[in-house]
């Protein structure tokens, strides 16, 4: 509930108070003697649903959006007429914790940070998060997001698309390049400093195959997820008026890391990291803001009518451009997700014929390890079959069928992709040997 306070201008007196005796609202109306254009100050409670058709009602009967109106959280109150109040503006759909649009545009202007604050936990998260990722510390990778400040501008953007605050939504987005901007500049120089001063001495190899590094180099379809939930989530916390402090945990973790990966990438010289993160960071902000405004509109939030349309010309591009760039870089994941199967089946097929050429011989399969190439759609380039031989058998002659094998299946699977260079006949396929001793022997 919100008990609601508004300034009556000279000569609204009684047009105010008659929207409040209609609707059955008690109200206390007090005398303003400060001089000004305002004659009274008249101070309701209204349950959390009416706040925003009261108002809207109030402005019909001349009530100037510049009078000033004030909407505070009331913990309690006890009157019969306020009851039989709720139960009247009870929403059909029992989403009675919707707060005013006007309250919405408040909250999401207060998320949106001061520029300097902004900058400087954007440059401490992205550069925790880079020391994190080639630590292999997912405590400190979360550490990161916890005081990344990615929620508010999200929310911001969003929030100024559907109640149509143009100067609300060019903050949210301003802010939602630059802390991209600055996330990736901090991250590279971060990488280049640990990297020139010998604090990381990780070769190129050892660095991406980092397990918190490595997971966040080739994008996939099960990224959207992530974002599109923290999206959703951040404005349903912020349209019903509770704590939206864990939801921006998960934003973060939906961009912090990657955009680290894309320094990371840029500081050792591989173009295939930076492209592969930095289609995941896209991606994902796209998600999140796609996600957050799709929750508002279902909420019930939109743009005020003007001139017969629902929505303004500039809201109808924003929707489209958002559509058309998410349905795009989506399209793009697919892609990787699809190639990203078509290996998997590559390395199957090279277990299962080691394995099968193995149950007559001597020998025991320990790893498959196929190493892909490409920048965004990944190929298999390399593929290497670890044998366990005793030391007193002969090391089995497999090589050539695996190879045939592997050739196959990458030439069947990849059979769609033209952008396979050299085709699939030029997978390299090893078989290598390790000597063990027999058990007992």
């Amino acid at each position: 509930m919100r008990l609601v306070q508004v300034m009556v201008p000279t000569g609204r007196r009684e047009a105010v108070v008659d929207v409040l005796d209609e609707a059955g609202v008690d109200y206390v109306l007090s005398d303003e003697t400060s001089g000004r254009e305002y004659t009274a100050v008249v101070s309701f409670p209204l349950p959390t649903a009416a706040v925003e058709p009261i108002l809207e009602d109030l402005r019909e009967a001349g009530l100037e959006r510049d009078a000033y109106t004030v909407v505070v959280d009331a913990e309690t109150v006890v009157s019969d007429r306020f009851e039989r109040l709720e139960a009247a503006y009870e929403p059909e759909n029992g989403d009675d914790d919707r707060i005013a649009r006007e309250e919405l545009a408040t909250k999401a202007a207060d998320m949106a940070p001061e520029t300097r604050n902004f900058v400087v936990l954007a440059v401490v998260s992205a550069v925790v998060a880079t020391a994190g990722l080639l630590l292999d510390s997912p405590a400190v990778v979360v550490g990161s997001m916890v005081i990344a400040p990615l929620l508010g501008p999200a929310i911001a953007a969003s929030v100024g698309t559907v109640v149509d605050e143009d100067e609300l939504f060019r903050r949210g987005v301003a802010l939602q390049v630059a802390g991209g901007v600055v996330a990736v500049g901090s991250a590279t120089l971060a990488a280049v400093v640990f990297r020139t001063t010998g604090v990381v001495s990780m070769t190129a190899t050892e660095v991406f195959a980092t397990g918190e590094v490595a997971e966040r180099l080739t994008p996939d379809l099960l990224a959207l997820p992530i974002a599109v939930g923290a999206g959703v989530a951040g404005a349903l916390s912020l349209s019903s008026g509770v704590s939206a402090a864990l939801v921006g945990v998960m934003i973060a973790a939906a961009l912090v890391p990657p955009t680290a990966v894309v320094g990371i990438g840029l500081a050792w010289g591989r173009p295939a990291a930076v492209v592969g993160a930095g289609l995941l960071v896209v991606v994902n902000f796209l998600s999140i803001n796609a996600a957050a405004l799709g929750t508002l509109w279902y909420r019930g939030y939109r743009p005020e009518s003007r001139f017969g349309f629902e929505t303004s010309t500039a809201t109808r591009r924003r929707l489209v451009v958002v559509g058309v760039a998410l349905a795009a870089t989506t399209a793009l994941l697919a892609g990787a997700t699809y190639a990203g199967g078509q290996t998997a089946g590559v390395e199957t097929t090279a277990r299962e014929e080691t394995r099968r050429l193995l149950a007559d011989q001597p020998g025991r399969l320990r790893t498959v390890a196929v190493h892909d190439a490409g920048v965004l759609v990944r190929y298999p380039d390399r593929v290497v079959v670890t044998v366990a031989v005793p030391l007193d058998a002969t090391p089995p002659r497999i090589a050539v069928p695996v190879r045939e094998a592997v050739r196959t299946a990458a030439r069947d699977r990849f059979r769609d992709l033209p952008t396979y260079p050299g085709g699939p006949d030029d997978v390299t396929v090893r078989v290598e040997f390790e000597r063990v001793q027999r058990a007992g022997g």
